[in-house]
């Protein structure tokens, strides 16, 4: 297993990322681990840390937009306006930018990296993008991003388990290793 770094190549994945790609994660430092004893464990999920693989390294945080379906960002993303545009998509019309996008992977395309490049250059791309399974299409326009533009668009993969447990409108707070901690905060509306 590899990490993809912009400075250093591809290294070999931390043990503690190995392991998250096995299904690990921690409950927030106050609560005590899913399936663990207590009763915070399975009633009070509101609050909690996910270990993940940083595929492509980097902070950032936003509100979840969430999806099943994989997307082609080629023909799928605007990447002028953020919008998916790919009608027959079930988060058809829906606006990635600046929300940390949960998809579980790309479909498609190579040029979907191209797409992702052009959003960031366009200031519309989104603020991180977690997936469930490896893409390296998006990981690679993300890269050009922060070579071209040093405005990379962080990359993590988690267990399938906890992908599943992101919801839509979670505030995702993303850090450079590949920790992904989760919390439920009042959104409200975008103008």
């Amino acid at each position: 297993m590899a990490l993809v770094s912009r400075t250093h190549g591809v290294r070999p994945a931390p043990e503690d990322a190995v392991s998250a790609s096995r299904g690990g994660s921690t409950a927030h430092p106050k609560r005590q681990r899913a399936g663990s004893a207590g009763p915070d464990a399975a009633t009070d999920p509101l609050e909690r840390t996910l270990i993940g693989r940083a595929v492509v390294p980097g902070s950032a945080e936003g509100s979840a937009l969430v999806t099943v379906e994989p997307l082609s960002l080629w023909g799928g993303l605007n990447a002028h306006t953020g919008e998916i545009i790919d009608r027959r998509h079930e988060r058809s019309g829906e606006i990635v930018s600046g929300r940390v996008f949960v998809l579980p992977q790309g479909r498609g395309s190579s040029t979907a990296s191209a797409v992702l490049l052009e959003s960031v250059k366009a200031g519309r791309a989104p603020a991180a993008i977690i997936n469930a399974r490896l893409d390296p299409i998006l990981a690679l326009g993300s890269i050009l991003a922060d070579e071209l533009y040093h405005q990379p668009v962080p990359v993590v993969i988690l267990a399938q388990a906890d992908f599943d447990s992101i919801r839509e409108g979670d505030y995702v707070i993303i850090q450079p290793d590949g920790t992904v901690h989760i919390e439920q905060r009042e959104t409200h509306p975008r103008s």
